[in-house]
């Protein structure tokens, strides 16, 4: 399908949303990033907000709103975080999480116990300072985006170093504080080179094939990047974190959509409102859309007042029919796309 074709129709529709800012239990604290699991279930992580530890944990639970529980919290010892940022899994079934200020990553089975777990701070091969994205290949190699280092390493399910590139700069196959990766389905990585305002598709050994995006707030262009994710048809759903959108790309960098956020009320927040009955009262007076003369002209500022909009959107996310699930961590929700004619959950 022409990319013509695509901004006409629209490849992404919304379906509806998952979440409330809870401390613990049903629902999500600042979230960072969601994985779509293997027996169909939803991993979210919530890293809370620095200061407060409250709020520490994964919460599980499917596309339909069914909660299943939580597991880890925060503190030092192996399974907690400081400072969680990714997760995904292993071809094994395995859930794996970075934490970039512990400098560790740590794999649990599906119920949250500990099976592995290492880290080492520094710069040498095999060392970590602020790791990222996480993904794995076909052989079960871990990528991580190794953040305040600009490079990416690799490793075994078991945590053995197997390698690495990448260095510090803006040219072709350089990284300045990578953030976000994929390895999409024919097998090439795709970074979210955050600081240069562009997501790269690298070779699974670094070499540099293409570029999406450049800096700046208009279509087609980025502003901090933080995640990406590639569908069947090398399409290229990246979060625009700071111009608080989801951008599209088609698989040759031409924009096929702009999204800024659909949400309505979440099954969890609408089991709320049914017993704070004053709560609701008041939010069904208030006017969620204002029009607003803002000072300056921010995406931030209009998402911080426009509940429906995106705001910090972290990570984007595609399960297996192809509905994208976009983790905005300042609302505390998954926001949920399905492709035009896909079916509805």
């Amino acid at each position: 399908m022409a990319t013509q074709a695509l901004e006409k129709t629209g490849r992404l529709v919304y379906s509806h949303s998952i979440g409330l800012s809870t401390m613990e239990g049903r629902g999500f604290y600042y979230p960072v990033d969601t994985l779509c699991a293997s027996d169909g279930r939803l991993y979210t992580i919530s890293r809370s907000l620095e200061g407060d530890t409250r709020g520490v944990r994964v919460t599980i639970y499917d596309i339909d709103s069914e909660y299943y529980g939580t597991f880890a919290s925060f503190g030092e010892q192996a399974g907690q975080f400081i400072w969680p940022v990714s997760i995904a899994q292993s071809g094994a079934g395995l859930i794996y999480i970075s934490d970039e200020d512990k400098n560790v990553v740590t794999a649990f089975d599906a119920s949250g116990t500990v099976i592995h777990h290492w880290g080492e701070t520094g710069c040498a091969p095999g060392q970590l300072d602020g790791p990222a994205g996480l993904a794995f290949d076909e052989d079960d190699r871990l990528y991580v985006a190794d953040q305040h280092n600009h490079r990416i390493q690799m490793f075994s399910a078991e945590g053995e170093y197997l390698g690495g590139f990448g260095s510090h700069g803006n040219g072709e196959g350089q990284l300045s504080l990578p953030w976000g990766l994929t390895i999409a389905p024919d097998g090439n990585l795709y970074v979210a080179d955050w600081q240069n305002d562009r997501v790269q598709k690298l070779t699974p050994d670094g070499e540099f094939i293409a570029q999406f995006g450049e800096s700046g707030r208009g279509d087609g262009q980025l502003f901090r990047p933080s995640a990406v994710a590639v569908d069947d048809g090398g399409c290229v759903y990246v979060a625009d974190w700071g111009n608080e959108r989801v951008v599209v790309f088609d698989a040759d960098g031409g924009l096929v959509q702009n999204i800024r956020g659909e949400a309505t009320d979440s099954k969890w927040a609408e089991a709320f409102l049914s017993i704070n009955l004053e709560e609701a009262a008041a939010r069904s007076r208030a006017n969620m859309e204002p029009e607003i003369d803002y000072f300056i002209d921010d995406p931030h500022e209009e998402s911080s007042h426009i509940e429906k909009y995106f705001w910090a959107p972290t990570s984007v996310k595609l399960d297996g029919e192809g509905r994208l699930y976009v983790t905005e961590s300042n609302r505390h929700r998954v926001q949920i796309y399905r492709r035009n004619g896909g079916r509805k959950a």
